[in-house]
């Protein structure tokens, strides 16, 4: 079977990724072989556009990396199922130590709009209902975003982008590992934003609540 276009263009990336990244770093990835020890943890959304190593320039090895729709965390759960960034943020805190973790939310984010205007409502599982049900997650703070600025303006899909980070970082502190670490001093948490249209990355200062571009 000839190879696709897509799989072409990957073929082709990655011989520039040889070329380019792994052939002068190969000191770095022989280090690596042996192990990992990223000091940050970053839950990012799955958007093609934003990718934390890009937007930090980092080093493989760096940062340790979980994306899903919206950037989310649930809340600490002990029910069966399959949880998946609860199972990658265990390893990050417990196995990896890592001393940071940052929620990084972006602007033009479909979940967060499908959050807002609720238009995945009552989908089933494969036409939506996955998404709706995982994006369920921002219905308490939709109902502010919503109250305050609307549902169909850009200023309320910001606002809803920005109280999804906020919303990840509460359920960060719902589960018990990270609350004995953060409160020895071990463990930090923080929120970023980056906005598409400018390329600016915005840090969550928590005491106001609000995000402050980087300059």
């Amino acid at each position: 079977m000839p190879d696709s276009p897509v799989q072409s263009a990957l073929t082709e990336g990655y011989r520039r990724f040889r070329e380019k990244s792994w052939h002068p770093q190969r000191e770095r990835w022989m280090q690596l072989k042996e192990g990992q020890s990223p000091k940050v943890m970053v839950i990012a959304c799955s958007d093609s556009r934003v990718d934390p190593s890009q937007i930090f320039d980092v080093d493989p090895g760096e940062i340790f990396v979980v994306r899903n729709v919206a950037a989310m965390v649930p809340p600490f759960e002990t029910n069966p199922g399959h949880h998946g960034v609860s199972a990658a943020l265990e390893f990050a805190v417990q196995v990896l130590e890592v001393e940071e973790v940052l929620v990084l939310g972006h602007g033009m984010c479909g979940g967060c709009k499908a959050a807002l205007t609720q238009s995945m409502h009552g989908a089933e599982p494969g036409r939506g209902g996955f998404i709706a049900d995982w994006i369920e997650l921002l219905d308490e703070a939709r109902e502010e975003v919503a109250h305050d600025h609307g549902t169909e303006s850009r200023e309320a899909e910001r606002a809803m982008e920005q109280a999804a980070v906020k919303v990840s970082i509460q359920n960060l502190r719902s589960f018990p590992c990270i609350q004995a670490k953060e409160a020895q001093g071990k463990l930090s948490l923080r929120g970023a934003f980056f906005a598409i249209s400018d390329g600016v990355l915005h840090w969550l200062d928590e005491a106001s609540g609000k995000f402050t571009p980087v300059r």
